[in-house]
């Protein structure tokens, strides 16, 4: 089973580290990081470079696709290289899956026209305007397509796919393996639950940053 992580500049490090960590441990699994072409791809901050193994065009019939979100996305979401090949694995996987913006990438190849899918919150909006039905749910499946909410999700979208794949016992020997029983500090991991103050700030920066870029185009 191969499983295949897009790499693109300016993607967050914990949407394709995190799956990674879980899916890798799936019986028989061949994880490769995949980009334009092979070499270190640099992070949102630009303080982290994690290596594609192999350029888009060595890789053509993954099992499992994921794509990674990140401030890249926004860029990422109308190259159409990166695009075409999506939707040439697409055809061929298992799962086509992706955690927050990268859901974006998905709905840019036109993979997610009248489906249910989610992103981060602050751009569901986007994803709407892509075709997606958009939920603010943590993990969405539809058919084979899974899309998860922000960063942290994409830990629950593995292993919700683990166990579609290998069964519960096999998930959960996973989340026991990797010890994942989050416990944090704060309540305010979702716009229904942080404090309103801090939500309307956030949903401001976002108009603002798309301001910003229409401006720039």
């Amino acid at each position: 089973m191969q499983i295949a992580i897009l790499l693109y500049d300016g993607f967050t490090s914990l949407d394709a580290v995190g799956p990674f960590e879980l899916l890798s441990r799936l019986p028989d699994a061949e994880t490769v990081f995949v980009a334009e072409k092979p070499g270190p791809v640099r992070n949102d901050q630009g303080n982290l470079a994690l290596v594609a193994d192999r350029s888009l065009a060595d890789v053509t019939a993954p099992d499992i696709v994921l794509v990674p979100g990140g401030p890249g996305s926004r860029q990422t979401m109308t190259d159409e290289t990166v695009l075409r090949w999506l939707r040439a694995v697409d055809a061929t996987s298992t799962w086509t899956t992706s955690v927050c913006t990268g859901s974006l990438v998905l709905g840019g190849a036109g993979l997610l026209k009248g489906r249910r899918a989610t992103s981060h919150w602050l751009a569901l909006d986007i994803l709407g305007l892509l075709g997606a039905e958009t939920t603010g749910e943590r993990v969405v499946f539809d058919g084979k397509y899974v899309t998860a909410a922000g960063v942290s999700s994409g830990i629950d979208m593995a292993l919700h796919l683990i166990g579609r794949i290998a069964g519960e016992e096999t998930a959960q020997t996973i989340q026991l393996l990797t010890e994942y029983d989050p416990q944090p500090p704060y309540d305010a991991g979702s716009p229904d639950k942080a404090p309103a103050k801090v939500v309307e700030y956030w949903r401001a920066q976002a108009v603002t940053d798309d301001l910003v870029r229409t401006g720039d185009q």
